[in-house]
């Protein structure tokens, strides 16, 4: 744990003293709750200030062992990465993992909130979250800037699809396959060419125009993604990756910049946690209960394993056998969640090892 640098200018009596700081950050202002071993020594709020909060801690914990933490949010992890350069011991913390009585769910404060926070790290009760190479999370930031590309533009596809059926303009079947003609360029060039009233034209002509700039920056990040695949940093774990079945470029872009450092999870049951890939379990006395897979992890990631794990049971003999055993004794759907751990902890393998994935391996 680090620690302030002594204040010469006052007497070092402190410097085997803990002190715990709670942190509840808004864009505006935080609130700051300060906890010494076995008192609360001040709760006050600041403007959004890393300097000026060291200052603070320096003036008057000169020496003593510093520990913050704040509830990863909105703010990501720049505020951690600023305090610990100036030397301190920083945490970013999952929400759920803050303990909270249900007094202070009816009664929610920012100055309750931070004091939670800094009364469970006195407590040792938090356990921070992993923070990424910035460089890596920026990586991230574009593979989540594609997710928001594809969910627009199926905003405005459905948009057209739902003023067509509302002004009852049916889709001429000469158009193409149903599944698939809703942005063919067949699609494009007889909505382009409608004739209807031109208060209904301008409004499919908005919306089509609209989300074919839409596509044309999806196109873009694809590229950029693709050539991010492709450089020292990536190529050789992307590749890997794409060798195993149901993975292809941008998926395995989505979990190398989300896993950062394959080497971070210690066992394959960390990786699966952090997947969202293990059970959610309740426990009263002798009774033992399960329901379903835990609502923590990376959905994103946890969606990616599971799509991956149905081309799996089509495609890779051992994990087909394995796939019909199981469906023997439980539904599909729960069948499939346990090849996704054993896809997941083979993937675990791959990268740790560099092996390529190999079909029909046990």
């Amino acid at each position: 744990m680090l620690s302030i640098m002594p204040n010469h200018s006052r007497t070092n009596s402190i410097s085997d003293l803990d002190i715990y700081v709670g942190l509840d950050i808004h864009k505006k202002s935080w609130k700051v709750n300060i906890l010494g071993p076995s008192y609360e020594h001040k709760t006050f709020s600041q403007d959004p200030d890393t300097n000026r909060l060291y200052s603070y801690l320096n003036q008057h914990f000169p020496g003593a062992r510093v520990t913050l933490a704040y509830e990863a949010g909105f703010s990501g992890f720049n505020l951690a990465r600023e305090l610990l350069s100036l030397g301190l011991n920083c945490l970013v913390v999952n929400p759920m993992d803050v303990p909270t009585i249900h007094r202070d769910r009816n009664q929610k404060s920012d100055k309750k909130d931070a004091r939670k926070i800094a009364a469970a790290l006195r407590g040792g009760l938090l356990e921070g979250i992993y923070i990424p190479d910035e460089e890596i999370r920026a990586h991230y930031s574009l593979l989540l800037q594609r997710r928001s590309l594809v969910q627009d533009l199926g905003r405005y596809k459905n948009r057209i699809k739902s003023y067509l059926l509302f002004t009852g303009i049916p889709i001429p079947d000469a158009i193409g396959d149903p599944a698939s003609r809703h942005w063919s360029k067949n699609y494009i060039t007889w909505l382009m060419q409608l004739s209807v009233a031109k208060p209904h034209r301008q409004v499919i002509h908005n919306n089509l125009s609209i989300g074919l700039k839409l596509r044309e920056e999806l196109k873009t990040v694809n590229r950029q993604i693709r050539d991010l695949a492709n450089t020292p940093a990536y190529k050789k774990n992307a590749e890997l990756l794409i060798g195993v079945p149901g993975i292809g470029v941008l998926s395995a872009m989505m979990i190398l910049t989300k896993i950062g450092d394959i080497g971070r999870f210690r066992n394959a049951d960390q990786m699966n946690s952090f997947f969202g890939l293990i059970p959610s379990t309740h426990s009263s006395g002798e009774k033992v209960s399960s329901s379903g897979i835990t609502s923590r992890g990376i959905k994103q990631l946890r969606n990616i394993i599971i799509e991956a794990s149905w081309v799996a049971v089509r495609v890779d003999p051992a994990m087909m056998v394995k796939f019909e055993q199981l469906v023997k004794t439980m539904q599909k759907n729960k069948a499939i969640i346990r090849i996704a751990r054993s896809l997941l902890n083979r993937i675990r393998r791959v990268l740790k090892t560099g092996t390529p994935y190999k079909l029909g391996v046990q």
